[in-house]
Formats: C-alpha cells, sequence, structure tokens
C-alpha cells in the first residue's frame, strides 16, 4: 500500500509541473541525457552489427553450412558406410567432396601461386559461388571438356581474357616422391601438368579472390593421381535447420578422426574478434552514457531540495524516512526509464530509416561493397542496453535520494 502511495507522488512529481523553473530544465536534461546516451548506442551497436553481417556475409557465399575435414593429414578416404550415413541424416541437403592443393598457374607471360579446389558435381547446388561471378558463365564441365572458374584476384595478376580461344592457362601440380635434386635436373619430370580454359571468374572477398580457383574434382585428381581421395566433405543443411545442432549429429557419425565445422567454426578467430569489438563498443559507449545519467543526481538532489516542505508535511503525517526514500527512488527511476524508452524508440526509428531507405551514404562507396552504412538491429542488444540504463539508473536515484534525503532531515528542526 505504500509503495503504491510512493509511487503515485514519485508519478505526480514527474508529471507536474516544478515550481521552479530551473528544476524543469534540470529535469528535462537529465531525461534528455539519458535518451541521446541510449539512442547513442542503439545506433552505433546496430551499425556494427550491420558491418559484422557484412563481412560475415561475403564468406558465407563462398563457404558451405558445415565442412568435414580430417584431423590428421590433407586428405583421406570417404568411408561408404559413414558416408551415406550422412546424406541419409534429415538435416543435409546436398553433399559435395571437395580436393586442393597449391598450384602454378602460367597464362601467356604470367604466373601465379594458387589454391585449386576440386569440387564435384553438386557444388553450385551446395554453394552460393553463381551470385557472385562478375564475368562469363560458371561452368565447370561440358561434356568431356573441363573448365577452371578463378577469383578476380587471380584473374587480374594474370591478365585473363576468357573470350581468348588460343591461349589456355596452364596449371602445374608438383608431383609427390619427387627428390629436390632430381626436380633441379629435370624440372618438366617433377612437375604434373595440364591445361584448362577459364568459364567465368568470381569475386566474393580478397582473402579469396587471391587464393582460390574452382575446378572439376576429376580434373584435380587426375594431375594428383588420386582416383577417390577427398580433403574436405562441404554439407548444405535444409533451411530453419540448426546448424550446430546438425554439426553435432555429423560429428557423432564421422567419429573423432575427423572433425564437422559449422560456419562459425570455420571463422571462429573472425567471431572472436567481432565479439571482442562489441564488448568494447559496449563499454565505452556504457561509460558514455553513465556521465550522462549523473544528471539523474543533479536533478533528484534539486527536486528534493525543492520540496523540503513536502518531506517536512509527510514526515508530520507520520511518514517514515525510507518512504520519502522510495518517493524519490522511483523518481529517479521514472527519469532513467523515460528516457530509455524514448531513446530506444528513437534509435530504433532511425535504424529502421537506414536500414530500408539508405539515407546516410559512405564517403567513398565505389571502393566498398556497399553504397550506405548498413544497419542490423538485433532484438538482444535493445535487452542488454535497457539493462544498463535501468542498473545505472537505479544506482544513481538509490544513492541519491539516502544521501540526499538523510542529509535534508539532518539539517530540519521538526
Amino acid at each position: 500500500m505504500k509503495l503504491g502511495i510512493a509511487w503515485k507522488i514519485a508519478r505526480r512529481y514527474f508529471a507536474a509541473k516544478r515550481s521552479h523553473h530551473l528544476i524543469n530544465i534540470i529535469s528535462k536534461i537529465s531525461v534528455a541525457g539519458v535518451c541521446v546516451g541510449t539512442m547513442g548506442l542503439i545506433i552505433v551497436l546496430s551499425v556494427f552489427n550491420g558491418f559484422g553481417n557484412l563481412v560475415l556475409s561475403m564468406y558465407d557465399s563462398f563457404d558451405p553450412d558445415i565442412i568435414i575435414t580430417p584431423v590428421h593429414g590433407k586428405t583421406f578416404m570417404p568411408e561408404a558406410a559413414s558416408f551415406n550415413k550422412i546424406k541419409e541424416l534429415s538435416a543435409v541437403s546436398v553433399t559435395t567432396y571437395a580436393l586442393e592443393e597449391n598450384v602454378l598457374l602460367r597464362y601467356k607471360e604470367r604466373q601465379f601461386i594458387a589454391t585449386m579446389k576440386g569440387v564435384s558435381d553438386t557444388y553450385f547446388k551446395s554453394s552460393d559461388l553463381q551470385k557472385k561471378i562478375i564475368d562469363g558463365t560458371p561452368v565447370l564441365k561440358n561434356g568431356d571438356l573441363n573448365y577452371m572458374i578463378p577469383g578476380a584476384g587471380i584473374a587480374y595478376s594474370l591478365g585473363l581474357k576468357l573470350n581468348d580461344p588460343v591461349s589456355r592457362i596452364n596449371v602445374y601440380l608438383p608431383k609427390k616422391g619427387i627428390e629436390p635434386s632430381s626436380a633441379l635436373l629435370n624440372p618438366e619430370e617433377a612437375f604434373s601438368q595440364r591445361t584448362i580454359a577459364a568459364s567465368a571468374v568470381f569475386s566474393v572477398q580478397q582473402d579469396f579472390d587471391n587464393r582460390y580457383v574452382i575446378v572439376p574434382i576429376d580434373f584435380i585428381r587426375e594431375m594428383m593421381g588420386e582416383e577417390s581421395k577427398v580433403s574436405s566433405i562441404e554439407i548444405k543443411i535444409k533451411s530453419g535447420t540448426d546448424q550446430q545442432e546438425a554439426a553435432a549429429q555429423l560429428q557423432k557419425i564421422v567419429g573423432t578422426a575427423f572433425k564437422v565445422k559449422d560456419r562459425y567454426q570455420q571463422h571462429d578467430f573472425l567471431y572472436k574478434i567481432l565479439k571482442s569489438e562489441k564488448a568494447g563498443v559496449y563499454l565505452i559507449l556504457g561509460f558514455i552514457l553513465l556521465i550522462a545519467t549523473f544528471n539523474v543526481f543533479g536533478s533528484l538532489t534539486m527536486l528534493i531540495i525543492d520540496k523540503k516542505k513536502d518531506i517536512i508535511a509527510l514526515i508530520n503525517m507520520g511518514a517514515s524516512v525510507n518512504f520519502i526514500k522510495k518517493i524519490f527512488f522511483i523518481e529517479g527511476l521514472l527519469i532513467s526509464i523515460f528516457g530509455a524508452g524514448t531513446g530506444m524508440l528513437l534509435g530504433g526509428i532511425i535504424c529502421f530509416i537506414q536500414q530500408y531507405f539508405e539515407i546516410i551514404k559512405l564517403g567513398d562507396a565505389e571502393s566498398f561493397v556497399t553504397n550506405s552504412y548498413p544497419v542490423a538491429m538485433q532484438a538482444n542488444d535493445f535487452f542488454i542496453v535497457s539493462l544498463i540504463v535501468l542498473s545505472i539508473g537505479s544506482c544513481a536515484a538509490f544513492i541519491t535520494s539516502r544521501l540526499i534525503v538523510k542529509r535534508q532531515l539532518a539539517n530540519t528542526n521538526f
């Protein structure tokens, strides 16, 4: 009952006009400070999420949902029994065999060392690489003819022309078991050499564009002298399936001799960096918000001084000191809640407008993959921000209501 009365009195103090203009201004500044700090935190975090998602999306278009690799060694022989179980798993949509090896590419007078990735026929069903083709038509095999799809950085370094019917790309792969001395005496015998034409060029992300060329897995197997070995199995899972749960099921099937990684685990270092940077954003902006919340101290102090007669009247009517403290504690909470609510609402509106209308552009948009600031709002951020604001506001209101009320009552003669 007493808490309900304290709430009504505090709400009246918060909503009613102040008896002094200065106190009214200070209260509005307190609310505005919390509002601006909260709004800024929501906007910065949403933009950070947008950039993070943009970076990760560039990797996602090349990486599979789940990849299986051996714990020891570079290649392995897929066991029919185990890997048939993989295909039968309800979460699995497409499986693709891949085999990678470093090669030397030569086109006319130019050379480039790249990683040649051989893939099976289902590759384009398990990968979004087709969406990243910037030139040509993505074809890996046409009848008996094999084709290569190099990254944009490799194509540029080689000066590659897709429509050149005469010049083809020479691929050199070191043979296994060749002694270095024999390789120096007879370099041609130390390499397996083939020629291949390029059908298209992809551009995903600089790390991939300057490293990978995609070819049919039969092409690289022939050069390596491997009939059925692979270096990884790439898996696309069905839409709506939890990746971590699917990865755990696959790990049980293949056993401890293999590593099963979902998208997060394939680039765990990158994800850790993004998480640590976001934690830094929370820390810095949380500190700024803490400074902005100091206005609550001033506002409550001035209000307690202004309502000194009300405090005396309430005590004479039988109210306890704790009851008086509750009134001004609730008053401080109202300032924090109203400021935080307004800030999150304004921040959400600004982020929504930027997300769908792309009003604020990047300074040098032509050199980046997007022409405006990316935004991605997450419910978790709104929850954490509200928790931070209310925690800081509660502490400020608690300390102020206890210290100032106690000091005012100590200086008052009843």
